[in-house]
């Protein structure tokens, strides 16, 4: 498994744990960024992790922000791309299970730092379930492939 892995400034402190997490358990990543703490536009940020796990490059991404909700509308543009914002234990494990998550997006500013790398674990180690779940996320697919004109 490869993660992408990229924060806005708000994530860059916390962005650097996550990386020191990944190392440690062994998880390939591939940092795409951002480098300072200096303003940065979020979507940038998500373009880069959601085009690495659209085109396949990467399996999985992990996306930091304020919120994470701007980093996830941003992602969920890409063909493929799976983003939930998770803040708690529940959250975390029904967006993989349930909803085939492929990309975490998690707020530095409404999580500690502790909490954040816990949610990270959870993700890591839960995966999805089939069956009832398989059919619905097709149906999430579908929609992708379909027209706006054809609803």
């Amino acid at each position: 498994m490869k993660i992408a892995l990229a924060s806005d400034h708000t994530g860059v402190a916390v962005r650097k744990k996550v990386r020191a997490l990944l190392e440690e358990i062994g998880v390939d990543f591939q940092d795409l960024g951002c480098t300072s703490e200096g303003p940065v536009d979020y979507p940038d940020m998500a373009r880069k992790v959601a085009t690495a796990v659209s085109r396949g490059t990467c399996d999985q991404g992990i996306l930091i922000c304020g919120t994470g909700i701007g980093m996830a509308i941003a992602a969920n543009k890409f063909p493929g791309v799976m983003a939930a914002v998770c803040h708690d234990q529940l959250t975390t494990e029904m967006a993989r299970k349930h909803n085939h998550a492929n990309v975490l997006c998690l707020g530095a500013r409404v999580l500690s730092d502790d909490q954040l790398l816990e949610l990270i674990r959870i993700w890591l180690k839960t995966e999805p379930e089939g069956g009832r779940h398989d059919r619905r996320v097709g149906k999430i697919l579908e929609m992708e492939r379909d027209s706006p004109g054809e609803w």
